[in-house]
């Protein structure tokens, strides 16, 4: 649990400073389409640090291994999904954005199991 709770809290950390890095470097200096998909990387990026957050502190009892399970595909997520997106905008290769969906697809995977680690706490006496 202390792990990802410390990985999640240095996630956010991190996306409060690409996103800001964002508003204020890239502001201006881009065109606003690749601007609005670097803030969309920043906000997944924020949420699913929250929700890494949630898994750290639900990996307890009959939980732990689904919320673990969790927290490792919402971290693997942001890396795919929102670091393929920063690379996307930052780089201007495009073809990086093949990488996107797989990280959609881990954040998705990493909220079902969220549900179902949840549903392990509530059996717990």
């Amino acid at each position: 649990m202390k792990k990802w709770l410390f990985i999640a809290a240095l996630t956010g950390a991190a996306g409060v400073a690409i996103s800001a890095f964002g508003q204020h470097a890239l502001a201006g200096n881009i065109e606003p389409r690749l601007l609005s998909t670097f803030d969309t990387a920043g906000r997944y990026q924020l949420i699913h640090a929250v929700a890494m957050g949630l898994a750290a502190l639900a990996a307890r009892g009959p939980a732990r291994k689904l919320a673990d399970a969790a927290a490792v595909l919402f971290f693997v997520g942001i890396i795919l999904f929102s670091g393929s997106l920063y690379v996307l905008v930052l780089s201007g290769v495009r073809a990086i954005g093949i990488i996107t969906p797989f990280g959609g697809l881990a954040l998705i995977a990493g909220w079902v199991l969220l549900a179902l680690a949840a549903r392990k706490l509530e059996e717990t006496p």
